[in-house]
């Protein structure tokens, strides 16, 4: 299952794609159609947390959904699956190799153990969005395509053969950077969460969809050129690692999002780098989710 937060001129719905992910089901319109109920959660942090039931839900209204109760997705807007999420963001950092000497390190600044930052919730902004440059603050604007974790089930101290259980899903981010001042502040928080500058989307795909999350292609473009490819299996930290070492003496909720690090062939690598300018379309692809796309604005 893929599932989508979107609106139309009835509001904001949680919706599941088609298998051709050109059309949409709105979950809740469809029940009241068919059944004459409204049990849909108003948010899909609510269906996540409330946990199989949810899962449930929606099989039956998609099992008993006709094709004329779905509508093209492109009559629609699409959100962020999680619009605004309750915490940051948690992305790690140098999470390849490749990536972490690209930023001019030595082997030396390989991270032997996980590196952590955040993103504020004003930073998400959806599939599709323009992305504002942002030039009264920075020059250094960058792109970083990533996989992300969406947590379905609260835990604490979760051991590491017992962490894929804890995930509802995966989803694609953008983690758009300010390099300059990431540098200036000698920490990432500021450089990290300029307003809409985490795009995240289209979908998040059912965790049972994926059957490895360590080993998904993925493939970030701007203007159409491949600036990143990769596979996850280049993890220095796998997915399982993030998680049991995120919840140590901290506790992961339902809808909490991990960015798990982005590969080299980010701007700030070339030389002389490549950073985005107004116009500009990056498009991010991952094997099993699908593709998040958003343009550069003024």
């Amino acid at each position: 299952m893929k599932f989508v937060t979107a609106k139309d001129v009835n509001g904001i719905f949680v919706g599941l794609l088609d298998e051709t992910e050109e059309n949409v089901l709105p979950l809740s319109l469809a029940e009241q159609k068919l059944f004459g109920t409204n049990n849909c959660p108003e948010s899909l942090v609510s269906g996540i947390s409330s946990g199989a039931r949810f899962i449930d839900y929606v099989q039956t209204v998609l099992n008993a959904a006709p094709e004329d109760l779905y509508i093209p997705l492109h009559s629609v807007e699409l959100l962020a699956p999680i619009p605004r999420p309750s915490k940051n963001i948690f992305c790690v950092g140098k999470n390849y190799v490749d990536h972490a000497l690209e930023l001019g390190g030595s082997k030396d600044d390989i991270p032997e153990d996980i590196l952590v930052f955040t993103k504020a919730p004003t930073t998400v902004t959806g599939h599709g969005k323009m992305v504002p440059l942002h030039s009264e603050v920075t020059d250094s604007l960058d792109y970083e395509g990533e996989l992300a974790i969406v947590i379905g089930k609260q835990g604490k101290g979760i051991k590491k053969e017992e962490a894929l259980d804890h995930i509802f899903g995966y989803t694609i981010i953008n983690d758009i950077t300010a390099r300059d001042l990431q540098f200036k502040h000698k920490q990432y928080f500021i450089g990290k969460s300029l307003d809409e500058s985490c795009p995240i989307g289209p979908c998040i795909v059912q965790a049972s969809a994926v059957a490895n999350p360590n080993q998904l292609d993925i493939v970030t473009k701007v203007n159409g050129e491949v600036r990143q490819s990769s596979n996850t299996e280049h993890f220095i930290f796998s997915v399982e690692t993030i998680i049991s070492e995120l919840s140590k003496g901290m506790t992961l909720e339902p809808g909490d999002i991990i960015s798990t690090g982005t590969p080299a062939g980010v701007g700030s690598g070339y030389k002389p780098p490549r950073f985005l300018q107004a116009g500009d379309k990056v498009e991010i692809t991952i094997e099993g989710i699908g593709t998040l796309e958003n343009t550069i604005g003024e």
